[in-house]
């Protein structure tokens, strides 16, 4: 990443910068085809994921089909989208437990002929479950309704193929397990020849070189989701991410997360850690949720001790990637046990005072 930013700094001091950037984005698009097994053409440059949430259900007219089928599971930045769609006419239907965990099986039982639009998670973002985004798409399309993916959670950690999964959107951000920075995410359009989107800008332009105020028109592909001038430094890093990601054997990363896994599952409870793991390896995602009431206090003490992890809504994610090894693992419960001791000490100096 360091490379690539460093490539940016130099191209800004060059005249024609804004070429040199569009062509990042180019590289990005097609890193990412690469990646999920796409076309180009099908594949745009948004901001987040509630982007494209928003962009994949603009054109949802809500009327004699108005179930949205989502989860009590759906990262909040895509969950709220849909609620908003209610404004329009949209009929919003949770799945899954109050909680906030979700299974196949719940989908399944959710989806109906009034059903428009399925929205699913390849991998929860708080607990790493990992739902059959395939079985959900074929009961999805049996009854005509599309089906969007936020893979964000697992895009850069384990296979994926957009013809095999059957979804119609799917988005993943740059700056999670694609080794890039926030600001940007990726979304894959199956047919982007459905309705404009009315979330527009002038990289949704059949030509946004010509700069014309007074035309709206839009291409026939995926491009034409795309609005205003994204961020440069997230294209450059995105490109040098999506690189090194598409160097790897993801099938191997997904069984070296796994093991990972599993070993600090078992050390995380045998220290006494109440962890939420899959009940099979193929539905655990590649982060483990430890329970956690405090999540943001640990988060910041690990922080102190150069070790990263992401407090969520009472758990603490606790991340695997392919440069991820036994003695971060070591370190990561050792931490957390000396955490444990220091909280334990404090409390009893606490009470005797």
């Amino acid at each position: 990443m360091d490379q690539s930013l460093n490539q940016m700094r130099d191209d800004l001091g060059r005249p024609g910068f804004w070429t040199v950037c569009e062509e990042q984005l180019w590289q990005a698009r097609r890193g990412f085809a690469t990646l999920i097994g796409a076309d180009i053409d099908q594949v745009a440059v948004v901001p987040n994921a509630s982007i494209a949430a928003y962009q994949a259900s603009a054109g949802m007219r809500w009327r004699r089909r108005r179930a949205l089928v989502t989860t009590t599971a759906e990262y909040p930045g895509v969950a709220h989208v849909w609620l908003a769609q209610q404004a329009r006419g949209a009929k919003v239907r949770w799945c899954g437990s109050p909680t906030g965990q979700a299974a196949t099986s719940d989908y399944l039982a959710s989806i109906t002929a009034r059903t428009a639009l399925v929205s699913v998670p390849a991998v929860t973002y708080r607990d790493a479950t990992r739902l059959d985004v395939t079985r959900i798409a074929a009961a999805a399309h049996t009854v005509g309704a599309k089906l969007f993916v936020d893979a964000y959670q697992a895009a850069g950690n384990t296979p994926i193929d957009v013809n095999e999964m059957g979804c119609d959107y799917l988005v993943a951000g740059t700056g999670k397990y694609l080794l890039g920075l926030p600001g940007l995410a990726l979304m894959y359009v199956r047919d982007p020849s459905g309705p404009a989107p009315t979330l527009t800008g002038r990289f949704g332009r059949i030509a946004p070189e010509a700069f014309d105020p007074l035309t709206l028109d839009f291409p026939p592909h995926a491009r034409r989701y795309e609005t205003g001038t994204p961020s440069a430094a997230a294209t450059y890093a995105a490109v040098a991410g999506l690189d090194m990601i598409n160097r790897l054997d993801l099938v191997a990363v997904r069984q070296h997360t796994q093991r990972l896994i599993a070993v600090a599952a078992v050390r995380l409870a045998g220290q006494g850690e109440t962890v939420r793991l899959a009940s099979t390896a193929d539905e655990q995602g590649a982060h483990l949720a430890l329970v956690e009431p405090h999540a943001e206090a640990m988060t910041a003490w690990l922080a102190h001790r150069g070790i990263t992890v992401a407090p969520r809504a009472g758990v603490v994610r606790l991340a695997m990637h392919a440069y991820t090894t036994l003695d971060d693992i070591d370190a990561l419960c050792a931490a957390i046990e000396s955490y444990r001791t220091r909280s334990r000490s404090r409390q009893r100096t606490g009470a005797s005072r």
